[in-house]
């Protein structure tokens, strides 16, 4: 199929000009508008977890523990139940919430590896620094920006020529092997040692049951560096993607719960994550910054679905709730994510919506406006202003959500009914799935069937014609991106 012509390679670089444009306007704006007074202007917490699945939280229906720091953020906020990532993978999830654009703008479709790995999969080695970061939106307005924890939107493996994350609008940055700049190592193999050679950085070492707790001391000595600046920081730790590396003994306080020893190590670090959220809590608390304090709280994509623990007979640990699929997935499990956010000042306690669909790529936007801060014209985001969700109103989306993952080749989700068609749709209560060749067509009500069990292409086939129409037609503008 022939995707591009030389117009169109035109309007991609007449897109990409006049969002830098937008974003030089809005900078002034922005810069402008930060003289407010910045106890008027709340602090941005952000929690991104790696792998975590929508139900680990206990909040979202852990069976087997209680995660009470986490749930203590959702005491104090809001729950949204139809939140989404736009990827069930790493990078590509990540690009989208960073940018507010889906990220196969940014030649970014699956996770960042090796160059070889990213030619095979016709990806960029890392996101374009052209690309306007929340980090920068919130720098731009008066706001002491850092990252804390994974990176994985450049450098790593091969790739020693990537921007470092302070060339994306943070101030400061402390990530692991897979990003640059200053780092904490946990072994990770070849992947580790190949991170070393790179250099650009102070580079530490650590256990990997050490290294949130490690992020976490650096938020606090930097919160309490902010002084009576507000801050926007990103915290996004490592512990429930596998490998589980507890602490020595840890893994046997959960024997009790479960005989898969796979899942005891999980527990375990995810006990240990949440203790270590609490500290950072207890921190706004001390502070007197929590009133005026946005926590958002989710995951990258659903919990890991390796091989391996198949071949060894037992389930890959991490929850899904009721809904089917895990990680590498476009079944609800892969890209359905827990959601949380807090702002006392604004946000009324305890409250859950079941009803506002929200993307991550809806984020950049809706947390700049709670803010109060100037952002690039709507017509450069992909996400919609979704603030009324995010405050506990409800909203209704103006446009569905599209997915792609696996179309030029990816990981595979290790238990063949989990690998679901290579495109994906939400609009409202209806998702349909579909290969970009037409094969595989899959339309499920949502409402009546969270767990994605009746295919109902055949009974709802007008439905379905018009899904795999809008869902193609957005294909063919994003493929063209990776021609």
């Amino acid at each position: 199929m022939e995707f591009i012509k030389t117009n169109e390679w035109n309007a991609i670089f007449m897109r990409k000009s006049s969002f830098l444009f937008s974003f030089l306007a809005y900078s002034f704006l922005s810069n402008f508008s930060s003289s407010v007074l910045a106890d008027e202007r709340p602090n941005v917490l952000f929690f991104f977890i790696d792998d975590m699945g929508y139900a680990d939280p206990s909040c979202f229906g852990n069976p087997l523990i209680k995660t009470p720091n986490i749930d203590r953020i959702a005491e104090g906020g809001l729950k949204l139940t139809n939140f989404y990532v736009n990827s069930p993978i790493c990078s590509a999830s990540r690009t989208a919430l960073s940018t507010g654009q889906y990220q196969q703008r940014w030649r970014i479709n699956s996770f960042l590896a090796t160059r070889k790995s990213q030619e095979r999969r016709k990806m960029a080695n890392f996101l374009d620094p052209q690309s306007i970061h929340t980090a920068q939106v919130f720098k731009n307005a008066g706001y002491a920006t850092a990252h804390f924890g994974k990176w994985h939107m450049g450098g790593g493996r091969d790739v020693g020529d990537a921007p470092l994350p302070t060339e994306y609008g943070f101030d400061e940055s402390y990530v692991s092997f897979e990003g640059l700049g200053d780092r904490v190592l946990f072994g990770n193999g070849r992947n580790g040692e190949m991170s070393e050679e790179l250099g650009r950085g102070n580079i530490s070492h650590a256990p990997k049951h050490d290294t949130t707790e490690i992020y976490i001391d650096k938020a606090i000595d930097f919160i309490e560096r902010s002084n009576d600046t507000p801050f926007y920081l990103e915290l996004y730790p490592n512990d429930v993607h596998d490998a589980f590396l507890p602490r020595e003994g840890r893994a046997e306080e959960h024997a009790h719960l479960t005989d898969n020893p796979e899942e005891q190590k999980f527990l375990a670090v995810l006990a240990n994550m949440d203790t270590q959220i609490g500290r950072l809590l207890d921190k706004l608390d001390e502070t007197g910054q929590a009133e005026n304090t946005i926590i958002v709280f989710t995951s990258d994509n659903g919990p890991t679905d390796w091989p391996r623990y198949y071949d060894q007979g037992i389930d890959p640990p991490g929850f899904t709730g009721p809904f089917f699929g895990r990680k590498w997935s476009l079944y609800e499990g892969g890209i359905r994510m827990p959601f949380i956010i807090r702002w006392p000042r604004k946000i009324p306690a305890g409250g859950t919506d079941e009803t506002s669909i929200v993307a991550a790529m809806d984020l950049q936007r809706s947390l700049a406006k709670l803010a109060g801060i100037q952002t690039p014209d709507a017509k450069e985001y992909d996400g919609e202003d979704m603030t009324a969700a995010l405050l506990g109103q409800g909203a209704k989306r103006k446009k569905p959500i599209f997915w792609e993952y696996g179309a030029f080749g990816t990981l595979k989700p290790g238990k063949e009914e989990h690998r679901s068609p290579y495109l994906a749709m939400r609009d409202e209560r209806w998702k349909f799935l579909v290969n970009p060749d037409g094969s595989d067509a899959m339309l499920f009500d949502l409402q009546k069937d969270q767990g994605e069990s009746t295919n109902l292409v055949s009974k709802k086939a007008k439905k379905a014609k018009q899904m795999e129409s809008e869902l193609l037609a957005w294909w063919q503008e994003m493929a063209a991106y990776f021609e």
